[in-house]
């Protein structure tokens, strides 16, 4: 769910830039240490994709099928819960597709970095919408209370919303700067996102007010959010080895993982109210309770790169490997 490390610009070569450096990455050890906990029986299942695409983001579609992003290939997959994959190119060339979620149409909605809003019905239809700044780099896109589509420009310091009929709304943050990253909504109606340029995870109400939380060291560089089963925020914290949770009022408890220099990124609720998350590292499933007890499930792609994950028909996680050109899934026993 933009690897500059130091910047979630995700371009295709940064990947490859972090796990030169990955070594380097040394998770904090002044916060509450992990707790390892496990789950009886797990399976994974991998999915080569037909070309070299190199999958991102991942969500599940009204039609019951899986819909992930492919950047370097600039198209648009379908995975059906059996694992037949259908890839839709984009109708412009070097559009770096990102982030993708349903909408309220019944149509996905995907960011392009190379400066756009994308739109494909379930037959595959696409519809592109630029933005008024081709560099503003929009990363993660969400549905929200009011129907629209939310969204993060990396570099322009702005969050923006496309309504259904494609027309759309920019609105300044406050903090300078501001690599905005990860997106959801949270209990509060609010838009909640983490902003690695400052180190903080950042709270934006539609009528256009935001605030901001710091980290307790601005170099964690938090990335994936989601709203927790327990009424909290969750994100991961990509270069601190760490998963974070915080109140709606805005305090911050941090979680150190077993596994060091895992590089956590994308982050979903389960269907058995823990908290997924992908290490990019690693090329491991993690599991957090509410609780900050820890479980990860190391997959058999070595390298993988697991970068998004959501939860899909059944219960089943499924999450995108953008090095190792896969989608996979991860089912647990009852």
């Amino acid at each position: 769910m933009p690897q500059q490390r130091g910047s979630r610009l995700r371009l295709p070569f940064m990947l490859f830039f972090f796990f030169l450096t990955a070594s380097l990455l040394v998770g904090c050890s002044d916060n509450p240490p992990p707790v390892t906990g496990g789950h009886p029986v797990w399976t994974v299942a991998e999915y080569k994709l037909p070309s070299q695409g190199s999958p991102e983001s991942i969500t599940l579609g009204p039609d019951g099928n899986l819909w992930f992003t492919e950047k370097v290939g600039n198209q648009i997959g379908r995975i059906t819960p059996q694992g037949k994959i259908t890839e839709y190119p984009l109708p412009t060339s070097n559009r770096l597709p990102e982030g993708i979620t349903a909408g309220a149409d019944g149509a996905l909605w995907f960011t392009e970095l190379a400066g756009g809003i994308g739109r494909i019905s379930p037959d595959g239809k696409i519809t592109e919408y630029p933005l008024s700044n081709p560099n503003s780099y929009p990363s993660e896109i969400v549905k929200g209370p009011d129907g629209n589509l939310w969204f993060t420009e990396h570099t322009s310091n702005q969050l923006g919303r496309i309504t259904p009929q494609g027309k759309i709304t920019e609105y300044v943050l406050q903090a300078t700067p501001n690599q905005a990253e990860g997106l959801t909504i949270g209990p509060d109606g609010a838009l909640w996102f983490t902003n690695s340029a400052t180190g903080s995870v950042g709270r934006f109400m539609p009528e256009g007010k935001a605030s901001e939380f710091p980290l307790l060291k601005p170099n964690n560089f938090p990335e994936g959010i989601i709203a927790g089963p327990d009424g909290n925020l969750w994100f991961t914290e990509h270069a601190s080895n760490q998963i974070a949770r915080i109140t709606p009022q805005g305090k911050i408890t941090e979680y150190s993982l077993p596994t060091q220099n895992c590089g956590a990124m994308g982050i979903t609720k389960g269907p058995d109210g823990a908290l997924w998350f992908t290490e990019a590292a690693s090329s491991r499933i993690g599991r957090i309770t509410a609780q900050g007890a820890v479980t990860e499930y190391s997959l058999p792609t070595p390298s993988a790169a697991p970068t998004s994950i959501t939860v899909g028909p059944n219960g089943t996680l499924w999450f995108t490997e953008s090095r190792g050109n896969q989608i996979g899934s991860l089912t647990l026993s009852k």
